[in-house]
């Protein structure tokens, strides 16, 4: 795409960068703001136009200016100027958290910023459903009569002075329902607690943005008032609703990514991305949004590969790029080259603690505890109060096995940022870990309200309640997480296990041959030389499970076949033909179904090592030796049952069954004789 791009299209490019990271600061959306300044740091240098600074050169001719930096509207900055000194008061309030005093110095005091009556008697729902009410009425397709929520309430104002004094409201009532929650998992702490803010201000935004509707003005708007409105709709569950204005919004203003962001945390499927894309403008945002939505849905394809290779070559020194990269090979299990991604961040951005979380994930994971130490040292000596460094402290206590001082700090996390993705699923895990099942339930929970896509979060809710031994809702999770991780074999494995314990045989079977799909790899042939053909490797244990299931039917020709795949793992081999029905999918109702066997280590789905020429004797495939060696005694093959007990004596496991089943062949042998 790099090849595509003219020196004016960079330049262009450096220039709405440039305007979107003042614009969101100027705005006090200050991640954001962070966010386009990073990424306009590591464009691609010009030769003619980025210069060394410590270079000799010639500043005779001025540097060019942003042609975006301006109000395109005159009317607008005819307003903002008017406005200029009363703005930068508010702003000033602003950065100092005073909210109330910023939204009072445009709004009139006649809009009070909170109802004091009972406000901490008692958490009515009835500000919630009242807001859920406002919302739907306040959608310009909900058709209401209703001349109140259609009436612009708010004075003559400019579009920036209008979104400074809303957002300010809006993060006012945020900052009075984090006082009045109760602690982290506390007995209050159920989400009852409300925004009381968000009624007032979606009916006022409604009946603004109706207004510019009506005046033919709509195409005038800058896409931020939009944009709030979208968050105040996800507030509210409208969730519809809002992803329609958050189109409209990144329509309006492509370079805010904080749009972006609340539009991907809309979309739970690749269906949903499917969808949204084809509404969405046709530019480099599109792309590198993309790009994050298919690694938070997983999906570590070949497409997303080449698109993150076209985009890095734009943004060649991207660390939001390098985590995206660096989190696909998370998701795909490769945490060596994950790891030697957020090892490079590290070295040359010692002090950025963004998605730090997820490195100390992986470095879980691979057992490395001086590594993470170290990664939790430099956190901490960065700034020990934010949630990524709660995390990372807590992980290296969970990998000590101090589980109630993990806990001690993703509840620190969390006191930090209640929607903080990371310190919930871990938390449950840790609890998982101490046997508190009910706490870790709630966890779990905690999280999927947080993000949907969470496949361990849904996965840890199966594991809660299979421990609890309830089998129907540990299924409901687990399909719920497999729906996430189509290719995750652990997934389908847990399927198979609860469809087994509700005696759901045929159920069970067909998640487990879809965990033998998922999970089987290549084993590489020496004589190829690292070529890609190679045998077909499959999981001995699922294998065995498999036969095992066909007894319970009473299938034991199917068993045995089953039996002999297990067996032909230890060298790799599989034949051409027998149990080719592993590869039939059928189509049912479960297709979509997901599970896994319990874990007693968190992240345990993430650890599987590969063994390219076969598995070798294991107590699995001996269990299969013994059983056929059985099932050739029953069926009168001698020589194969004598074959089987003395490579079981060689193998030394199930030894003394063997040499009964060696005395048996020879006493049948003699009576023959």
């Amino acid at each position: 795409m790099a090849a595509n791009l003219n020196e004016d299209d960079i330049k262009d490019l450096k220039f709405r960068l440039e305007d979107a990271a003042i614009k969101c600061s100027d705005r006090c959306l200050y991640q954001s703001a962070k966010w386009a300044a990073e990424i306009l740091d590591s464009v691609l240098p010009l030769d003619n136009y980025d210069t060394d600074p410590e270079s000799p050169m010639d500043i005779t001719d001025p540097p060019p200016q942003n042609p975006y930096l301006r109000t395109q509207d005159p009317a607008e900055a005819a307003l903002e100027a008017q406005e200029s000194h009363k703005y930068l008061l508010a702003k000033a309030y602003f950065d100092t958290r005073e909210y109330d005093r910023c939204a009072s110095v445009f709004l009139p005091p006649t809009i009070p910023p909170v109802s004091l009556s009972t406000s901490t008697l008692s958490p009515k729902p009835k500000p919630k459903s009242s807001l859920k009410k406002g919302k739907s009425q306040a959608s310009p397709q909900s058709g209401t009569k209703d001349s109140d929520a259609k009436r612009n309430p708010y004075p003559r104002l400019s579009q920036k002075s209008l979104f400074l004094a809303l957002y300010a409201k809006y993060l006012a009532g945020e900052k009075r329902k984090n006082e009045e929650t109760e602690m982290v998992l506390g007995p209050a702490d159920g989400g009852a607690t409300v925004n009381r803010e968000l009624p007032d201000l979606a009916r006022g935004l409604e009946g603004w943005l109706a207004e510019r509707r009506e005046k033919g003005v709509e195409d005038q708007n800058h896409g931020w008032l939009e944009y709030l409105y979208g968050i105040i709709l996800i507030k509210g569950r409208n969730e519809e609703e809002a992803r329609k204005w958050l189109i409209r919004s990144v329509h309006l203003n492509p370079f805010h990514w904080g749009a972006w962001q609340e539009l991907n945390d809309l979309l739970a499927s690749t269906e949903d991305l499917k969808q949204v894309v084809e509404h969405l403008p046709r530019n480099i945002m599109t792309l590198i949004f993309h790009v994050h939505c298919s690694q938070e849905l997983y999906q570590a394809t070949e497409d997303t590969y080449q698109s993150l290779a076209e985009l890095e070559s734009i943004f060649p020194s991207s660390a939001f790029l390098k985590t995206q990269r660096a989190l696909l090979y998370y998701h795909s299990k490769d945490f060596e080259e994950a790891s030697h991604i957020f090892t490079d961040i590290l070295i040359t951005s010692p002090h950025r603690l963004d998605s730090l979380d997820h490195y100390s994930n992986i470095l879980y994971v691979m057992g490395a505890r001086p590594q993470l130490a170290f990664v939790a040292q430099v956190a901490t000596a960065t700034d020990k109060f934010r949630p990524e460094t709660c995390c990372v402290v807590g992980n290296y206590y969970s990998l000590k096995s101090e589980h109630e001082k993990a806990v001690m700090y993703f509840r620190r996390a969390l006191t930090l940022d209640r929607n903080f993705l990371s310190a919930w699923t871990l938390m449950g895990h840790e609890y998982i870990e101490m046997k508190n099942t009910h706490a870790a339930i709630e966890s779990y929970r905690r999280a999927v309200d947080v993000n949907r896509k969470d496949y361990r979060a849904w996965y840890g809710l199966g594991q809660a309640y299979e421990v609890l031994d309830m089998s129907f809702y540990a299924l409901f999770y687990y399909q719920r997480a497999a729906a996430l991780r189509p290719y995750d074999p652990k997934m389908w494995q847990a399927v198979g296990s609860c469809y087994a314990k509700m005696g759901r045989i045929e159920h069970s079977i067909k998640a487990l041959k879809r965990a033998l799909v998922a999970g089987s790899y290549y084993a590489e042939d020496p004589s190829q030389h690292g070529s890609a053909h190679g045998r077909k490797i499959l999981d001995p244990e699922t294998l065995y499970q498999i036969a095992t299931l066909y007894e319970r039917l009473e299938d034991e020709e199917e068993a045995a076949a089953y039996m002999e795949l297990t067996l032909q793992q230890e060298t790799g081999g599989q034949p051409n033909d027998e149990g080719s029905d592993l590869w039939d999918s059928e189509n049912d109702d479960d297709q979509s179904t997901a599970g896994g066997q319990r874990r007693a280590r968190r992240r345990q789905d993430d650890e599987d090592e590969e063994t390219y020429h076969g598995t070798g004797p294991t107590a699995t495939t001996s269990k299969a030796r013994l059983w056929l060696a059985r099932w050739s005694l029953r069926h009168g093959d001698l020589e194969r049952a004598d074959q089987l007990a003395g490579e079981l004596c060689q193998d030394g496991v199930e030894v003394e069954e063997a040499k009964a089943l060696m005395r048996d062949v020879r006493a049948r042998r003699e009576a023959g004789e």
